[in-house]
């Protein structure tokens, strides 16, 4: 019966206007994206202006946990996302089985991380790399956040399936009710009740919570599908295509976890040798990292907004609209992304003043990390979307490779290299150089897939 409503009345994603489909997905999805990036930069501002370096510093040491879980929740919520929106448009009666068995690997992953954490919480930031004079406002922090994770992953993991669905605009107004709770008890709990780093996990938490109820509800009743028990019942079949499709996003998020782990030792050991001290590089990194990613936000919510439309598209062989809305993509995030790279480069010294006072050395180490290791700021958004973009059609392992690109084989490398020969002014190197890099490879990827041989392109000349 679906099948049959399908073929009389079209789907919108196969018929609508490629402008048009992209505004309607890519602003929710920005907006959840931001709302998300929120989350940190609101806990950042709040605790910078109250409890000062060391705060900012233990933010960062927890950074890689938030990235650990924003990994879990691509890797179902891309990966069901993209299986269930290429199964509907090749018009597959068993769609919903996607959707099902990624919220199983989401709320399982995410309740075994919050186990994980609450007993290892001490190595764990031992081995993140933690000062002694910034463990005791980590643990704080983390040993509430950490509550919060399974409903985090769930938020931003349902999140894609609620898009998929159809409701971009219901996913945007999920995240930004737990943005906008996030923000106001912040200012509660943390300017007027003077919790400090516990005021501002809490206010964190509640936020999530109340998103992750929120993709419940919707869930439960779902506008193009009904997913009733058997759906979560995990099948070998369906969970390893949502892994497979969602494997490239959160490799790159796996990555980046990476990085900033081998990042903060790198910080703090090379830190210790110069004129700033441990303290400094590691408040300063986790400030501009979460600046980054507001920015990051626009970028990813443009290749979020595109996946769906991409991957019904190449399931219903219209291949001329999937080259049109991956260029249109290109162009949107070139724009951003040039607007960025004007803004870091003319105004850090406004943006870091935003979260806090600091000494001469904290606003000079921070205005340089600004302009050298963000330099290429202008390029980024050449790999997220192309990576996205292979995601989306089905051909998870070029995207994988291409996500993992800029973080694994070009600033990993650079971060442990550099500094060798130039101390810590070697990290700040490491960035532009990896993204340029990145850029070039994930150009020539694209243009191969593209405009090279094949039946692609062939069918996208007609």
């Amino acid at each position: 019966m679906e099948k049959q409503k399908n073929m009389e009345t079209g789907n919108p994603l196969g018929e609508l206007s490629i402008p048009k489909l992209l505004l309607k997905f890519t602003v929710p999805s920005i907006i959840a994206m931001l709302t998300s990036a929120l989350y940190n930069i609101v806990d950042q501002f709040f605790i910078g202006n109250s409890v000062g370096e060391l705060g900012n510093a233990a933010t960062n040491i927890a950074f890689p946990l938030t990235t650990c879980c924003l990994s879990i929740a691509l890797l179902f919520g891309i990966g069901g996302a993209s299986a269930f929106n290429l199964a509907k448009g090749r018009e597959e009666e068993d769609a919903v089985y996607y959707m099902g068995n990624a919220l199983m690997g989401m709320v399982s992953l995410g309740c075994i991380l919050l186990i994980f954490t609450q007993l290892f919480l001490s190595p764990m930031l031992v081995f993140f790399g933690t000062p002694d004079s910034v463990m005791e406002y980590a643990k704080s922090y983390v040993r509430i956040t950490s509550l919060g994770f399974p409903m985090m992953i769930l938020a931003t993991g349902g999140g894609h399936l609620i898009r998929a669905d159809g409701s971009p605009n219901f996913t945007m107004i999920l995240n930004l009710t737990g943005a906008v709770i996030n923000t106001i008890l912040d200012a509660l709990f943390v300017f007027g009740f003077h919790w400090g780093m516990e005021g501002a996990a809490a206010a964190t938490i509640i936020g999530q919570y109340i998103s992750g109820v929120m993709a419940m509800g919707y869930l439960s009743n779902c506008k193009s599908v009904t997913l009733v028990r058997e759906h979560f019942h995990i099948e070998k079949k369906y969970i390893a295509t949502v892994m497979s499709l969602g494997a490239a996003p959160c490799s790159n998020q796996l990555a980046m976890m990476v990085v900033q782990l081998v990042m903060n030792k790198s910080l703090t050991y090379y830190g210790a040798l110069s004129r700033f001290g441990q303290e400094i590089p590691l408040a300063c990194a986790g400030i501009i990292a979460k600046v980054n990613q507001v920015y990051f936000s626009f970028v990813i919510g443009m290749s979020q907004g595109m996946q769906p439309i991409a991957s019904f598209n190449y399931g219903a062989k219209k291949y001329h609209r999937v080259k049109k809305v991956y260029l249109m993509s290109i162009f949107c995030g070139f724009a951003v992304s040039l607007t960025a790279f004007l803004i870091f480069q003319v105004f850090p010294h406004a943006i870091i003043g935003l979260f806090g006072d600091g000494s001469g050395e904290y606003v000079s180490f921070a205005v340089s990390y600004f302009r050298i290791f963000l330099f290429f700021t202008f390029v980024n958004f050449m790999q997220p979307i192309s990576s996205n973009f292979f995601t989306a059609i089905g051909k998870p392992k070029k995207g994988m490779f291409l996500s993992l690109t800029r973080q694994i084989l070009f600033l990993l490398p650079l971060i442990v290299i550099l500094p060798l020969i130039m101390g810590i002014d070697g990290i700040l190197y490491a960035g532009p150089a990896a993204d340029i890099t990145a850029a070039v490879v994930s150009g020539v990827m694209i243009g191969r897939e593209i405009y090279g041989r094949g039946v692609f392109r062939e069918s996208m000349g007609k």
